[in-house]
């Protein structure tokens, strides 16, 4: 169960790391202009305000990171971080796109049921 724990909350932790780079590194690029369906005209204009929203994606991934590598507390970090993105992915739903909530919030949810059985298997 330990395997599964670490490959769910490290997906979601590479997935805020590759929103991250989209975000704060290719937003006014193609990709970026293609990823989030955005005109040239207004990735420019967002841009300072897209850079922001990566860095706060950077801030999740690091924390589910050092869920990872904590000896101590990891099992509650990873609750934190992963009901922190799930959090941000309804938000995200209900104020931008709803497809964030299928490509942010449910792997999170996942991951969030994965660690919460993990514990419920120690305890047994």
């Amino acid at each position: 169960m330990k395997k599964l724990v670490v490959l769910s909350v490290g997906f979601v932790a590479l997935q805020h790391i590759g929103f991250l780079i989209l975000e704060m590194f290719l937003w006014t690029s193609p990709i970026g202009l293609r990823t989030f369906g955005l005109t040239p005209e207004f990735a420019q204009q967002s841009s300072s305000l897209a850079a922001n929203q990566g860095l706060y994606n950077g801030f999740l991934a690091a924390g589910l990171i050092w869920s990872l590598l904590a000896d101590n507390r990891a099992r509650s970090l990873q609750v934190f971080f992963l009901s922190c993105v799930i959090v941000a992915g309804i938000f995200g739903a209900a104020t931008a796109k709803l497809s964030i909530l299928f490509i942010q919030a449910v792997p999170a949810a996942v991951a969030l049921l994965i660690v919460i059985a993990g514990r419920k298997g120690r305890s047994a």
